[in-house]
Formats: structure tokens, C-alpha cells, sequence
């Protein structure tokens, strides 16, 4: 049964226990669903959090019960989610930079004076946001997001945040790919546990920089979806919808950038995960 829709996912129940979630090719800017999609989003998307679930159970379990063939839709574990979105910054970029510009701090975070667009920060910042039903999330400090969640589950969660950046950071680098953010979703499943829910480290909720190529002081090509924010901003939209329509170079090229984060960072060709989507999910 069909019991929700997001920017990206339908969400359909299997049980009173488990959720089906299909990722769709549909792509999202500043909150407003474009009208045209990306072939094989979707799957790299799923294949990309299959392959993050599958690595990182040690430091925090996650939904994931099972990869399904067409390779964009996962049978998960209900859970409580949490009322936030945990950001985790490591770098100086997008929304993080237009407030230290302005104000010298992000999300209530202190920052030194003189840091540069894209660089690195003295330390990983979590930056929780709200999850907006419509329109768009906001930045909060992390005193209000720990009223939302409750001090206990904010703490766990907060210290699992920077124990999967860790993670993520430390094999992307290996891959050639800086993450210099990410946001990440939990839940309490029911037994209280803490579960890492909805998706991992993908082009979608992560920048991803080519490192051979990253200078600091400026903006850094990327295999994210700011390629397709870039060329939005370019036609003069004001960022409220209806998005405009992305002509065939765009589409190429977004497909492209999500192709190769994903093939570099589950060293997978992207043909073989179509065949046997279950290559990803065996770490």
C-alpha cells in the first residue's frame, strides 16, 4: 500500500514492521522538484546507501533488510525517526559559507576569522536542520535540535553523525573524493535502538569534490547535484517552483557526475550493479 511520497522516494507498507522505498529518477533544487529526471538516479542512489549500510554496522545499525533486484528499491525496518537532519559539515561551502560570511559563525558554531570558501574546518561541525513537509528545511542550532529530539538521542545520534563522516571521509579519500558534507537520517527502531534510516552518503545529501582537483578560495567542480543547481541559477529562476525544464546536456552530464561518484566509491561498475545490484551490499 502506497503511504507517502517524497522529493525523491515513494514509500509503500509491506507490513505493520517493514516499508518498501523506491528511489525515483526525480532530482530536487533548493526544495523544489525539478520537472525533468535523471536516468538511473534512482539506483545510484540505492546502490550508494546499500553499499554505505552494508560497511558501517559496526559503528550504528540501519534499516536496511533487503536490496531488491531492480536496484532502486530497499525493504527497511519501521522506525521512530528522529524530527531533524543531522549535517555534517567538514568543509566551508553552500549555506555554511553564506553564514560565516555573514555572520562569522554556522549554526551557532564560533568559526576562526579569515577561513576561505571550501576550506577545511578546524573540526567537523554537525549542523542539524528541520525536516520541512513543504518548502524548505531550516538550519537550527544544536541546543534546539536536542529539544526536538530529547538530550539522549541527540547525543547518540550526534556522535554517530561523526563516527560514519569519519568513516565515509576516510574511504572516499581513498577513492579520490573529498565529502566535504553530508546529512544523515535515524530513527528508534522498537526497542529504543538507534538506526541509521533513509540514505547514506550519496550525490543527493553529500558534496562530493574530485580531490585532484580541489583548491581552496573558490567553488569545486563536483559529482553532487550542484551542477544542476548552478545551471538552475544561471536561467534566472528565483528558486521557487515550477523548476525549469533541463535540456539533454544537463540531464547527460548530471547522470554522468552520479555515475562516477558512485562507480569510484564502490570501485563497481555501474553495469554490473544493474545486472546484480547485490554486488554493493556484501561488505
Amino acid at each position: 500500500m502506497h503511504i507517502g511520497s517524497g522529493k525523491v522516494r515513494e514509500v509503500y507498507a509491506l507490513d505493520g514492521e517493514r516499508l518498501l522505498l523506491v528511489a525515483s529518477d526525480r532530482i530536487s533544487t533548493y526544495d523544489v522538484v525539478l520537472p525533468t529526471e535523471i536516468p538511473d538516479k534512482g539506483r545510484v542512489l540505492t546502490g550508494l546507501s546499500a553499499y554505505w549500510f552494508a560497511r558501517t554496522r559496526a559503528i550504528v545499525p540501519n534499516h536496511l533488510i533487503e536490496l531488491r533486484p531492480d536496484g532502486r528499491a530497499i525493504a527497511c525496518r519501521r522506525l521512530e525517526m528522529l524530527p531533524v537532519e543531522f549535517v555534517v559539515r567538514g568543509y566551508l561551502a553552500g549555506s555554511a559559507w553564506n553564514d560565516y560570511r555573514a555572520s562569522g559563525a554556522v549554526c551557532g558554531h564560533r568559526l576562526p576569522a579569515g577561513l576561505r570558501e571550501s576550506e577545511r574546518l578546524p573540526r567537523p561541525l554537525v549542523t542539524p536542520a528541520t525536516k520541512a513537509v513543504s518548502g524548505h528545511d531550516l538550519n537550527i542550532t544544536e541546543s534546539e535540535a536536542e529539544q526536538l529530539c530529547g538530550a539522549d538521542a541527540y547525543a547518540e545520534a550526534r556522535e554517530a553523525t561523526l563516527a560514519l563522516y569519519r568513516a565515509a571521509t576516510d574511504h572516499a579519500e581513498r577513492c579520490g573524493i573529498i565529502v566535504a558534507d553530508t546529512k544523515l537520517e535515524f530513527g528508534l527502531d522498537h526497542d529504543g535502538v538507534l538506526t541509521l534510516a533513509d540514505e547514506a552518503v550519496t550525490p543527493d545529501s553529500s558534496r562530493f569534490w574530485p580531490a585532484a582537483e580541489f583548491v581552496a578560495g573558490r567553488p569545486q567542480p563536483s559529482f553532487d547535484k550542484q551542477y544542476v543547481r548552478d545551471w538552475c541559477l544561471s536561467t534566472g529562476w528565483d528558486r521557487t517552483a515550477p523548476g525549469p525544464e533541463l535540456p539533454a546536456e544537463v540531464v547527460a552530464g548530471t547522470r554522468a557526475r552520479y555515475v562516477e561518484a558512485f562507480e569510484r566509491l564502490t570501485g563497481v561498475g555501474f553495469e554490473r550493479y544493474r545486472e546484480s545490484p547485490e554486488v554493493v551490499a556484501c561488505g
